[in-house]
């Protein structure tokens, strides 16, 4: 029962083969002969079947990318979106541009400045959270069959968009600096030798989803010419870079080749999720296809979110706010740490520097996607590291997110996960491994990251 969520995720799929089989419609679906191809593969992420489960108070969630936003200040956030109604009522509730609006997009332009990015607001677009740039961008640039180049592991949201587009992935290792250099260049020149042209590379170099490393400083030039060399677009997703607890600045991708590099931002991680405001950076001739990929989506992205990040951004001190998550997620970072230390020691993990996520490899032997509903059934829940990749690897990993919980659940779901860990070895030392599976695809180093 509690396993439902998920489980009924793998139903819809076994459900859907069936009807495939038949060649048409039935009463199941009158309409499943019908659909498009990419329809017919879309299915539910790992960690969005795990919801159900996980928002239920008695459950520990260690699983969800949630951020905390309790220390907002709500008050003013109120009076300023009274204010704004009363004052602009009639601009911030009618329809916008397809780009954006020019005084949000100016001030993308100087939350962007601290990193070294110098943009010009012409050459951003903004978007419903940066997960719909990411379809706009995949939209625009992807045929079916094409080839995106991933890290491994790589963002669970990414890889459900380029699915849905009907890309191949091919993922390249990384370990605790990040992307490596020398494994793309034999990555993309493989692909090259097999005459398949590789559309983009995709990478999230700022305490990586779900992998929480970061690139080195010493890597990133390297990557953007390797990427240069090829001729490889490069899709920088930075939703957390400013989330780095000792406040140091990691300088973009898009700095050394800002004719090469699709920059993305977000509000949702510094901000609020729920007003769904993120961004684009590209050069000029690719913002124009996003405008008008945009317009057709959505017709404007929401005015009312976009007029009110512009207000907060105006009137209230930020900069301070961030400050404020920085030390609230560094001390929950340390919880879980500390926790995996304590109660998890046959693991091994690595100590992010920023972001919401810690990645646990699992003692040899275990399967963490087949441990998953008896975790939930002990009131905790993870996300499987089979999430995160497009060729079936990461059955022995799992993510761990301490964005959300108070440093005592973090602690406490720890203990708990460690219960129902202790259980599997008990089950794989007397009967040997239930679960012995073979990954297919890239093999990743994931030992390295630690």
């Amino acid at each position: 029962m509690v396993a439902s969520a998920w489980e009924r995720n793998e139903m819809n799929e076994r459900i859907a083969s069936k009807l495939a089989a038949t060649g048409s419609g039935t009463r199941l679906d009158p309409w499943f002969d019908r659909y498009a191809d990419r329809a017919l593969g879309m299915r539910q992420s790992e960690t969005r079947s795990l919801f159900a489960v996980a928002n239920r108070p008695e459950v520990v969630s260690l699983a969800g990318g949630m951020p905390n936003i309790e220390g907002l200040p709500l008050d003013f956030l109120a009076e300023m979106s009274a204010k704004l109604i009363r004052e602009r009522g009639t601009q911030v509730l009618q329809y916008g541009g397809g780009q954006g609006e020019e005084e949000l997009r100016e001030m993308i332009v100087e939350i962007m400045r601290p990193e070294g990015i110098r943009a010009h607001p012409d050459d951003i677009v903004v978007t419903t959270g940066s997960q719909q740039a990411l379809d706009l961008i995949t939209q625009i640039f992807i045929n079916p069959g094409d080839v995106i180049v991933a890290e491994a592991p790589s963002y669970v949201g990414a890889l459900g968009v380029f699915r849905a587009y009907q890309a191949n992935v091919v993922h390249v290792p990384l370990d605790k600096d990040g992307l490596i250099p020398e494994a793309l260049e034999e990555t993309l020149t493989k692909l090259e030798n097999e005459g398949r042209e590789v559309k983009f590379l995709y990478t999230v170099p700022n305490f990586h989803n779900p992998a929480g490393v970061s690139m080195s400083l010493e890597r990133r030039p390297q990557i953007v010419e390797i990427c240069k060399r090829h001729h490889v677009l490069i899709l920088e997703d930075n939703p957390y870079g400013m989330l780095g607890f000792d406040d140091v600045t990691m300088t973009p991708l898009q700095t050394f080749n800002p004719d090469g590099v699709i920059y993305l931002g977000s509000f949702s991680k510094t901000f609020a999720p729920g007003y769904r405001v993120g961004w684009a950076l590209a050069s000029h001739a690719v913002i124009q296809r996003l405008v008008l990929a945009n317009e057709n989506a959505v017709l404007s992205p929401t005015k009312m979110g976009q007029l009110s990040i512009s207000e907060y951004l105006r009137t209230y001190d930020w900069m301070a706010q961030i400050k404020s998550y920085r030390s609230m997620y560094r001390e929950r970072r340390d919880a879980m740490t500390g926790a995996l230390a304590k109660y998890l020691p046959q693991c091994s993990w690595n100590v992010p520097e920023g972001g919401f996520y810690t990645w646990v490899k699992v003692p040899d032997g275990i399967d963490a996607k087949a441990m998953l509903p008896r975790a939930t059934t002990n009131l905790v829940a993870y996300v499987s590291g089979t999430a995160f990749y497009a060729d079936g690897q990461g059955r022995d990993h799992m993510r761990l997110s301490f964005c959300y919980p108070t440093p005592e659940r973090i602690k406490e779901g720890v203990r708990r996960l460690s219960t129902v860990l202790e259980a599997e070895l008990d089950t794989v030392q007397m009967f040997g491994n239930p679960n012995r599976h073979t990954n297919s695809g890239v093999e990743t180093p994931n030992s390295n990251l630690r």
